[in-house]
């Protein structure tokens, strides 16, 4: 994939990695080169320091254990020559156990042999001692001699090989700091080159992603600001394929749309211009036509002035028509007017009649129901014999008066049923 055709945002994230990448690497080597400083000041600090200072323990452990000799052979109080005998072994307990740190700690051969010679120059110094101890109870003077004569050079010897332990320390310790330094100058130059380098490659990268976003964005600038000057005939190239290239081709397809659309304005603005004069040329036939519409206009006026004068006459007769009109509409409302009483009437008439018409109906059913009861009353009074005559008279009476008000009130229903439909007709009629 071609650097122009990358992304913006993956160009960016590459270039900040880079630096990222470069500064991790400064870090690395940074934290290597202190780890072998640390390396060196701890066999400085651990190592050849603790050696050192054990070194000194069996060295004045050793001289005082000699100074309490010499004391115990000078004494004769028994309880300070016992004190300093307790002394004595105190002072050789303590070489021991300082001795054997002193062989865990010792790795290099030069250190063990030392240590042998130490050992050597112990186990023949120390047989020396216990005899001058054992002399200093009853002959001090032979103690002396021992002690002059064969002790002090075995003790002198002792004292050499603790001294050459703790030079070798020393020398050792002196090899580690300079080792230490040599490695913080070498550290320090490494670090100076990587971070310069680091810097440069920052710096390099930085322009480079500055340039591939403001490079476009100045190109994309110069063309709108052509494009706004109204200059369309310029030539713009896509470039890249990131974001500034989808810039670049759209501008380059608006500046494509912006000349059709100028091109088209171009040709309506040609349509216009014909268009235009068509219209002068139509004005001014417009305007001769004008002229003679003019002179007929007037022509016109005068016929219009005859025709207001006869429209004059025309109104005042509609006016009196009018008048006309508007009293035979009273009269038409008026009788309207009756016509609605009379089919209201009417209407009570034709309800009145249906209510007689009930009522007759009610009648006809009490003469059918009286007609009944005068023929049970008759049977009953024959039934009586002599003793129901009169009562049967009665009810032969009550029977024909049924009988006529049973007729009576058909011919009535009949009046009615007639005077309804007349009025049924009237209504239909009105």
């Amino acid at each position: 994939m071609s650097l122009a055709n990358m992304k913006i945002g993956a160009r960016m994230g590459m270039g900040f990695g880079l630096i990222l990448v470069l500064t991790l690497l400064v870090a690395v080597l940074g934290l290597t080169r202190m780890s072998q400083i640390q390396g060196h000041l701890d066999d400085v600090a651990s190592d050849h320091m603790v050696k050192l200072k054990l070194v000194g323990t069996l060295r004045d452990a050793m001289q005082t254990g000699a100074i309490s000799i010499r004391n115990l052979v000078l004494l004769t109080d028994e309880a300070d020559m016992a004190a300093e005998t307790q002394r004595i072994l105190d002072q050789r307990k303590i070489y021991a156990e300082t001795s054997h740190k002193l062989a865990d700690l010792a790795k290099s051969e030069a250190e063990k042999s030392l240590l042998a010679k130490i050992a050597d120059a112990r186990a023949e110094t120390e047989p020396l001692l216990d005899k001058a101890m054992e002399f200093a109870m009853g002959n001090p003077i032979a103690a002396t001699e021992l002690l002059v004569d064969e002790a002090r050079p075995a003790q002198s010897q002792w004292l050499k090989s603790l001294e050459a332990m703790a030079a070798f320390q020393e020398k050792e310790t002196a090899l580690a700091v300079e080792e230490a330094d040599a490695a913080y100058a070498s550290a320090l130059m490494l670090m100076l080159s990587v971070s310069a380098l680091s810097l440069v490659l920052g710096a390099f990268i930085a322009w480079w992603i500055t340039r591939s976003i403001t490079a476009p964005i100045n190109r994309a600038v110069r063309v709108t600001q052509t494009v706004a000057a109204g200059d369309l005939s310029g030539c713009i190239e896509v470039t890249s394929g990131d974001e500034f290239g989808q810039l670049q081709q759209a501008l380059k397809d608006m500046n494509a749309s912006l000349v059709n659309i100028v091109s088209q304005v171009r040709n309506g603005t040609d349509t216009i211009g014909v268009a235009s004069r068509e219209i002068a040329a139509g004005n001014l036939d417009l305007s001769s036509r004008t002229e003679q519409q003019a002179s007929s206009l007037e022509e016109t006026a005068s016929s219009m002035e005859e025709l207001t004068s006869t429209v004059k006459q025309n109104a005042d007769n509609a006016r009196q028509a009018n008048q006309l009109v508007v009293s035979t509409a009273d009269i038409a409302v008026k009788g309207g007017q009756v016509v609605g009483q009379v089919v209201d009437t009417m209407a009570s008439i034709k309800d009145s009649s249906r209510k007689i018409a009930d009522i007759i109906g009610v009648i006809d059913g009490i003469a059918f129901q009286t007609n009944i009861l005068a023929l049970n009353a008759a049977v009953e009074a024959a039934r009586a014999g002599e003793q129901g005559r009169g009562f049967a008279v009665v009810a032969s009476e009550v029977r024909n008066l049924a009988q006529r008000s049973a007729s009576a009130a058909k011919e009535i229903k009949g009046l009615i049923e007639d005077s309804v439909g007349k009025v049924d007709a009237g209504g239909k009629l009105v």
